[in-house]
């Protein structure tokens, strides 16, 4: 290599190593960058970054926060009163450039209380029921799953659609006819608030279960009425014909009766007068 060439590789080295503006490059990360917060609650935020000595550092939020803890690479910070779904955006100024990174809180409203009804609670097999399930606030609306259960059993699932940022009521009904094993069970409502997609975990809460009366149908009263009136008609005629047999009978037996006196009387006199 050229006397020139080596000067110039020199010149190139220095420059990396000493000019102002040849910082490397560095990274700043918040953690965590998705997370929900029931509303009121408060939550731990971690700002670090890759630069070895940072000239400044710190977020920006409108949240009420406190300063928890800070090193030269990383600051801890806590988020209270959280009442909204907002952006966090962490900072690090290093050899005067400045890197940001930016987190989601979403606000949440877990579902309490779950009211679950059955109506009417005294039914006829073949009859029809209704189930109702209601869940008094909760929000997100579209992360909620609502499950009506006969014991174990499935019997209808509802989701719900459209973002909401606060608190709704849910609800969802099933209309069921009534079967026989039904009276076995115990129903109940679960619901579902699935938070996973924004750094949360999946919130269940299910009703109290309630049974169900089962009847079986009774019999038509008309119908009771008809089947009545058919067996007396019926035993009436059964008799009347016993009854015309037997004095048949004895009719017949009669008259063979007379006959035959008559015949011994005929004999009696032809002896006689021979």
């Amino acid at each position: 290599m050229s006397p020139s060439g080596c000067w110039g590789l020199s010149v190139a080295l220095l420059a990396l190593l000493f000019c102002p503006g040849s910082a490397e490059e560095f990274e700043v990360r918040i953690y965590p960058e998705q997370l929900v917060v029931e509303h009121g609650g408060s939550k731990v935020i971690n700002c670090s970054t890759t630069c070895p000595k940072p000239n400044t550092g710190g977020m920006e939020t409108n949240l009420n926060k406190t300063l928890l803890a800070r090193e030269t690479q990383w600051i801890q910070y806590e988020v209270f009163g959280v009442s909204q779904n907002t952006v966090l955006q962490c900072y690090f100024t290093c050899s005067q450039k400045q890197v940001s990174a930016h987190g989601n809180i979403s606000v949440f409203y877990p579902p309490k209380e779950v009211l679950m009804t059955v109506q009417p609670i005294w039914v006829t097999v073949g009859e029809s029921f209704i189930i109702e399930c209601r869940v008094p606030a909760v929000a997100p609306l579209e992360k909620l799953t609502l499950t009506l259960l006969r014991g174990n059993e499935s019997l209808h699932q509802q989701t719900f659609e459209g973002a909401t940022a606060g608190p709704q009521e849910a609800m969802t009904t099933h209309n069921r006819t009534a079967h026989r094993e039904d009276g076995r069970y115990n129903f109940s409502c679960q619901a579902e608030l699935d938070l996973r997609s924004r750094g949360g975990t999946v919130i269940h809460k299910t009703s109290k279960s309630q049974g169900l009366e089962i009847h079986e149908p009774k019999p038509d009263k008309q119908m009771v009425i008809i089947i009545a009136v058919v067996s007396v008609l019926l035993s009436l005629f059964v008799t009347s014909v016993l009854l015309c047999f037997a004095f048949g009978q004895q009719w017949h037996q009669r008259r063979r009766g007379s006959y035959g006196v008559q015949a011994a009387w005929r004999r009696l006199r032809r002896a006689y007068r021979a």
